[in-house]
């Protein structure tokens, strides 16, 4: 039985990651990645990735294909409620001695950052073919914003297989081997550009409590 969730998540601190390099500008973008929003949703098992990570690979394949096998699927969140600051920021170093080497974190040492305010809510779509509990705090950014998490199930009506619009942000990676997309608007972002306007044809859930969203069916985390 496939269970489908409205996933919001309200900022309670400042949130700030680069969605847009301009300069030493770094713009913050009202979307989160899907890929982001397993690992800090507490989704991907691994522990050395539920804080920090060491390493500056990502292994999105090898952590996200587990959730597959788990018919587990998120989406890329966006922003319902939001607002946003630019702050200027420069990092010191006091050491008398400094020796150049790779760096360890991709963060910057200054310049200006746009970032989403606290009291801003993002809101995704989670599919699972069980019932699923999230934690009630998650972390977020560069910043390691705290944010709480709303879990509400909707409801479904039958599924159906027709032309659709879906508004809101997509990976397209995900949906174009599974139905035919049409048109969209791009959102560039790393690691992958989203979509969203998105109009494609093919298999989607209707929702009874929300009768203007239809969520894509059969949707699954690829790679090319």
């Amino acid at each position: 039985m496939v269970h489908i969730y409205s996933c919001q998540l309200e900022l309670h601190d400042s949130l700030y990651y680069a969605t847009r390099e301009i300069g030493r500008l770094y713009e913050t973008k009202p979307v989160i990645h899907n890929y982001a929003l397993c690992y800090a949703l507490g989704l991907v098992n691994s522990d050395s990735y539920r804080y920090f990570c060491c390493e500056q690979i990502p292994q999105y394949q090898e952590h996200l294909n587990p959730l597959n096998e788990e018919k587990i699927y998120v989406t890329p969140a966006r922003a319902i409620i939001h607002t946003a600051v630019l702050n200027t920021w420069k990092y010191a170093n006091n050491n008398y001695h400094v020796e150049m080497e790779k760096t360890k974190k991709n963060i910057p040492s200054f310049g200006r950052a746009k970032e989403i305010t606290p009291e801003s809510v993002f809101e995704c779509f989670i599919i699972s073919g069980h019932p699923l509990q999230l934690p009630k705090w998650i972390r977020l950014g560069k910043w390691m914003s705290k944010a709480e998490v709303k879990l509400t199930e909707l409801s479904l009506s039958k599924q159906k297989e027709d032309l659709f619009i879906y508004p809101y942000p997509l990976n397209p990676l995900d949906v174009m081997f599974t139905h035919e997309v049409i048109s969209y608007d791009v959102i560039n972002m790393p690691p992958v550009s989203l979509i969203r306007n998105v109009q494609m044809c093919g298999e989607y859930y209707p929702i009874s409590d929300r009768p203007d969203l239809k969520i894509p069916a059969r949707l699954s985390y690829r790679f090319g």
